[in-house]
């Protein structure tokens, strides 16, 4: 089967931006508009900018977190959390309120504390890879992306790590649980290093 990237619709996202960076790639895509609409998609993309009980509550009314939860859990298929999109595939998320999450990747997401530096973190910044995956690449291998977050995913276990940033100090850049990756930056935004990791996304076996 052909791959195709689903995109979930729930006007929380950078969507053509990621659209015009997996087309660079040869890789069809679509927005999903509907939950339905993510059946035939091989990959899903969960894009977010803005605030986390937002996302969820957005989610929620377009009928997506059931769907997700099903296509990612019993399904397999393979899904990429970005910026807030990773976020949301936490256990709770602190932003604003308290507020439950997707529950995919277990942790809490907090407020980044970066020792006097600025927040949000934005800007261009190095990830380094914590272990071996398909995603982030071999361990101790280092790619530059573009950040803008205030938040960030502390994840229940250590395992789910694979990238780390040092803004201030250490925090948790990409994740992956079994079939569901997250990255706290913008690989669509990120020239060369971000078009190469969506491809080693749809590319990766799960």
């Amino acid at each position: 089967m052909a791959t195709t990237v689903g995109i979930v619709g729930y006007r929380m996202g950078n969507i053509m931006s990621l659209r015009n960076a997996l087309a660079s790639l040869g890789v069809e895509s679509f927005v999903a508009e509907t939950p339905a609409a993510l059946e035939s998609a091989t990959h899903i993309i969960l894009p977010g900018v803005g605030a986390f009980p937002t996302a969820m509550a957005n989610l929620r009314a377009f009928g997506f977190e059931t769907t997700l939860l099903r296509l990612a859990r019993q399904e397999r298929r393979p899904l990429l959390g970005v910026c807030l999109g990773m976020q949301i595939l936490a256990t709770v998320g602190e932003e604003h309120e308290e507020c439950r999450g997707l529950d995919l990747v277990p942790g809490r997401v907090t407020l980044l504390r970066p020792n006097g530096l600025r927040v949000p973190h934005i800007g261009w910044n190095d990830t380094i890879a914590s272990t071996d995956s398909a995603l982030g690449g071999p361990v101790g291998s280092s790619s530059c992306y573009y950040f803008v977050h205030s938040y960030h995913l502390v994840p229940e276990h250590d395992e789910s790590t694979i990238l780390t940033c040092d803004y201030g100090g250490p925090f948790v850049a990409g994740v992956r649980k079994e079939n569901v990756w997250g990255v706290q930056f913008h690989p669509e935004k990120s020239h060369g290093a971000g078009v190469a990791l969506l491809k080693r996304f749809v590319d990766a076996p799960c």
